[in-house]
């Protein structure tokens, strides 16, 4: 072939390949660094589903809304999560639409998990974080430490997320307002 096509097929490819990583990346420190935090109180997760890797399985208390909009709520349709707090700081939801609200910032795209249809309907919510990621040797000692905190019923669970026009990142998971790495970094310590 020839060498005036293949370097710059070559370089156009390697651009493209370091593009795409460092475009997601800034997308998140974006969400990161001017959204709005929320606190998303945690609840437990089935102890049987398995420790997948390099991450904490989260699951929240706030991840369902009554409608009286008795229609259809299909598995997986995509739909807006508007949000406020609670007098203790938490997430609540304020409202779910299939449209993107036009006059606020505060809102998550997520997913319909199921809904319940009688007199009203209960939408139950699948949010796009449902993972905190640390550092590997780490992880399952963290994992062990969010399971204890949530059946610890004097103990305060919450992930705080960064949300921004739909977008949200999960900053961290605290226990009693305390950071699980630094937790966990404490009792390694010992």
């Amino acid at each position: 072939m020839n060498k005036k096509i293949i370097y710059p097929a070559f370089f156009l490819m390697v651009l493209v390949q370091l593009y795409i990583p460092s475009r997601m990346i800034f997308h998140n420190e974006v969400v990161l660094v001017s959204g709005t935090e929320y606190k998303f109180k945690a609840a437990p997760v089935d102890p049987t589903d398995p420790f997948r890797g390099k991450y904490i399985t989260l699951s929240f208390e706030e991840n369902s809304y009554r409608t009286a909009d008795t229609s259809i709520w299909g598995q997986g349709e995509t739909i807006y999560v508007d949000l406020t707090t609670d007098s203790a700081g938490f997430a609540k939801i304020l409202a779910i639409s299939r449209t993107e609200p036009m006059d606020r910032e505060d809102y998550i795209k997520a997913s319909v998990s199921y809904s319940i249809s009688d007199t009203m309907t209960m939408v139950f919510i699948q949010y796009p974080f449902d993972r905190f990621y640390m550092e590997e040797s780490k992880a399952p000692e963290a994992e062990i430490t969010y399971n204890e905190s949530l059946r610890d019923t004097n103990q305060v669970t919450y992930a705080l997320v960064a949300i921004k026009k739909g977008e949200a990142v999960v900053k961290d998971v605290m226990i009693d307002d305390v950071s699980i790495v630094d937790i966990v970094r404490a009792r390694n310590l010992k």
